[in-house]
């Protein structure tokens, strides 16, 4: 059995309930600039956990006082579960800021037209790609793959059209928590629990 020893020690910061907004989305907010200002590679990247229970890394597209914002393929596992139960939860971890976020909310597919207009700012490969691939079915290998986006590259010489099984979802947060590194495993948890339209009750925890 392996075990890992190797501890490290945290001090880059500290969370208070004084220090925090108010507006747990403006919090996240001021967090994410901070990410996107230490120039990490994926400031973006959050886990996103639905009821399979299964997890996966996805990136966020857009945040506001509604929610998170993600894309992906509607028929794909996780569209498939979070049809079945739209309750999930999304984890953003900034190693070198010794922060994480934790939402948990309810996701909602976006308007028809919200999903069309963000679809036209990809990349042309990236339009090709979301129309070939039948995300989490099986393929036969990859040269299957490749030859589908070639034979759609060049059916489609101009406008690509946006996947019908595609667009999409705002998590809907009704907790979020905010978690600050500290010395000595103190750390700072400062918890946000939705108690009304942009109502929230504000809450230290224990680290």
């Amino acid at each position: 059995m392996a075990h890992f020893a190797k501890r490290n020690d945290y001090g880059l910061g500290c969370l208070s309930e004084e220090s925090c907004d108010s507006n747990p989305i403006r919090q996240f907010e001021k967090w994410l600039a901070d990410a996107q200002a230490a120039d990490l590679k994926e400031p973006t990247a959050m886990v996103l956990a639905t009821a399979g229970p299964s997890a996966r890394v996805v990136l966020l597209k857009e945040v506001t006082d509604g929610g998170f914002v993600f894309y992906t393929n509607y028929e794909s596992r996780k569209g498939q579960e979070l049809k079945t139960n739209p309750n999930c939860a999304l984890t953003f971890y900034w190693a070198e800021l010794e922060r994480q976020v934790r939402v948990e909310g309810r996701a909602e597919p976006v308007a028809r037209e919200t999903s069309e207009e963000y679809f036209r700012s990809r990349p042309r490969a990236s339009q090709l790609g979301a129309l070939a691939s039948r995300q989490s079915a099986v393929i036969g290998s990859r040269a299957e793959l490749e030859e589908r986006v070639n034979e759609l590259d060049r059916r489609y010489a101009e406008n690509i059209p946006i996947p019908e099984n595609w667009g999409g979802y705002c998590v809907r947060p009704e907790r979020i928590e905010f978690w600050q590194g500290r010395a000595n495993r103190l750390h700072d948890r400062i918890v946000f629990e939705r108690k009304g339209e942009g109502e929230w009750r504000v809450e230290r925890l224990s680290p």
